[in-house]
């Protein structure tokens, strides 16, 4: 089993920045891959930003120059910094990690961009 612990979602301003963490545990060998995801209510959940285990990154068109996803040296613990939020980021912020045999889901961290 696998667990991911997400962290950093909250209350911003529009323009303001946030950072998110999610840290994977348990029994983990290789990881393809992290990203994370967002979903607002009404709507499907969409890929923000990934990772690949060779660093190479990918970016929803959205967040482009905006957000950057990075990762700690380990590669387990994928952090997105998020830049000039706009109120259309309000959303629950996923994070997801892929592994050879399934991928697991973290429980969702929400965001909120209000004045």
């Amino acid at each position: 089993q696998v667990q991911l612990v997400e962290s950093g979602g909250g209350l911003v301003q529009p323009g303001g920045s946030l950072r998110l963490s999610c840290a994977a545990s348990g029994s983990i060998f290789i990881i393809y891959g992290m990203g994370w995801y967002r979903q607002a209510p009404g709507n499907q959940r969409e890929l923000i930003a990934a990772i690949t285990s060779g660093g190479s990154t990918n970016y929803a068109d959205s967040v482009k120059g905006r957000f950057n996803i990075s990762r700690d040296n380990a590669k387990t613990t994928v952090y997105l910094q998020m830049n000039s939020l706009k109120p259309e980021a309000t959303a629950v912020y996923y994070c997801n990690c892929k592994l050879p045999a399934r991928e697991y889901w973290g429980q969702g961290t929400q965001v909120t961009v209000s004045s």
